[in-house]
């Protein structure tokens, strides 16, 4: 099922897969995890596996969905299409073939973007750099029995021109996460530093095209510093990526004041609305070869 989205920085949600496993702090107050164990309760038939409790929990197995596939074949209007907000693509278990029938819906539907978020960028780099995997891709566009026609000629170029591929980064000890991505062929890159846990000196936006910056929101959030995103906005002007503030978190919000109230007794209680923002903290643009196309 896909969903229109109130995420700020996409319009619609494609799930694919669905699930999911920890692997470094930035997941430990996962908002898909809890979503699933309520979406697995009220009986929705993606999230009835349960995963490893150690690593993910209820209905959040790492799960594929093949009658997902078709969805963006009937969005006529062209969409800004967040790919798995619910999963990891390039989760270790999503079979290579899968991924290439994904790859291939996105190939047949280029009016839209496809904005696809792992915290595996290795697997990515290794998996898109391979000339056979646009072969399989290729052989899945052929496979594709409704639109095998559309398939003429095969691939008109890789990578896809409307994929873009962003991993997260949530504190200077996976700042290394940004090198994978630099050996990950792709029309946009990005960087998604939410929740930002901490400051990123260590961080090279060389050849990335887009930063999102993004505090904490819901239970247990941790504190974000807004002279954080003040670095990473210079760092992004320097390298020529185009930073995208998202939010300041919840901790920011019940602590900061506007008009005399917090701002979370505003009833903004994510640090989510740029009014109640610093001035230079004001800052949501997209990638400049998006805006162009």
């Amino acid at each position: 099922m896909s969903t229109d989205s109130s995420i700020e920085w996409t319009e619609k949600t494609w799930s694919p897969t669905t699930g999911c496993d920890q692997i470094s702090p930035g997941c430990t107050n996962c908002y898909a995890l809890t979503m699933a164990k309520r979406l697995k309760g009220m009986g929705q038939a993606k999230y009835q596996n349960d995963g490893n409790p150690k690593t993910s929990g209820p209905g959040f197995a790492l799960t594929v969905h093949p009658d997902a596939l078709d969805e963006p074949y009937r969005w006529k209007k062209p969409r800004k299409v967040f790919v798995n907000s619910m999963s990891d693509l390039f989760h270790a278990r999503v079979p290579r073939d899968f991924l290439a029938q994904v790859f291939a819906v996105m190939a047949f539907t280029p009016q839209h973007s496809y904005q696809i978020l792992t915290k595996r960028p290795e697997r990515a780099a290794r998996i898109l750099a391979d000339s056979s995997f646009a072969k399989t891709v290729e052989k899945a566009m052929y496979d594709d029995d409704a639109y095998a026609t559309l398939a003429r000629g095969g691939l008109k170029s890789w990578p896809l021109p409307n994929v873009w591929i962003g991993t997260s980064i949530e504190s200077d000890d996976y700042t290394r996460r940004a090198k994978a991505l630099r050996n990950t062929p792709a029309a946009i890159r990005f960087i998604s530093a939410e929740p930002l846990l901490g400051p990123l000196p260590s961080l090279n936006l060389t050849d990335i095209d887009w930063l999102i910056i993004g505090g904490e929101s819901g239970p247990g959030a941790r504190v974000l510093e807004p002279w954080w995103i003040d670095d990473l906005i210079y760092e992004a002007r320097q390298a020529g990526a185009a930073p995208f503030v998202k939010q300041l978190g919840s901790v920011w919000a019940r602590h900061t004041t506007v008009a005399g109230k917090t701002v979370a007794a505003w009833g903004d209680t994510k640090g989510g609305n740029p009014a109640h923002w610093p001035d230079q903290l004001r800052i949501r643009e997209y990638p400049k070869a998006a805006t162009d196309a």
